[in-house]
């Protein structure tokens, strides 16, 4: 009976945005995810697409060129994501303030408002590469209290850290997305209501 069930619970699907600094290890990220393997990439003018399907959540995966010229078009990708996954050369020490102030105009924009933030601290089998902790610090995440973020450190050629950081991103964003649905329910309410009281907080 259980197993009839199961089979008719459609599958949660959720956009995912890959965004970073070039050579990051993007496209590789994303192929290793697709493949299960690693697999030579090419610097991404444009954006490579891929749908991947983990137990019940269907991914739609975009990953955008990191190139200068190229992130003024990054927004037109931003509408409907649930996960910004921003991935950073953690061995690259010299980038590190340029990764911060990247992120730093991506979190600006309304659109990502109601997104997780999971932050791949990519290369780990690179000597020198920096903790999670100390990423954190980098690109000032210990700052946006009131976001949800995680820093996932990972190595997209081996696959180490991929899908413990796209596990921690479904069950966020699934509580993320149902702590908005009781915020839309509760202005509805006091817009039904004007005699509420005001002093509800979220």
């Amino acid at each position: 009976m259980g197993s009839r069930i199961s089979k008719l619970i459609r599958p949660q699907r959720m956009r995912v945005l890959i965004l970073g600094p070039d050579a990051a290890g993007k496209t590789t990220l994303l192929y290793r995810l697709k493949t299960g393997r690693a697999v030579n990439t090419i610097p991404t003018i444009g954006f490579n697409v891929e749908e991947i399907q983990i137990k019940r959540t269907i991914f739609t995966i975009w990953d955008v060129g990191g190139q200068d010229k190229i992130r003024q078009f990054w927004k037109h990708y931003f509408i409907g994501v649930g996960v910004l996954a921003y991935v950073v050369d953690s061995s690259d020490h010299e980038r590190m303030i340029e990764a911060k102030e990247i992120l730093t105009n991506i979190l600006l924009d309304p659109l990502l408002d109601d997104c997780v933030i999971l932050v791949y601290a990519n290369k780990q089998d690179m000597d020198g590469a920096d903790r999670a902790d100390e990423v954190a610090r980098w690109l000032g995440l210990t700052d946006l209290v009131q976001r949800t973020w995680h820093v996932q450190p990972s190595c997209a050629i081996t696959g180490d850290g991929l899908y413990e950081g796209l596990h921690w991103a479904v069950r966020e964003e699934r509580k993320l997305r149902l702590r908005l649905k009781e915020k839309r329910k509760m202005f509805r309410y006091f817009i039904d209501d004007p005699h509420a009281s005001t002093e509800l907080t979220f």
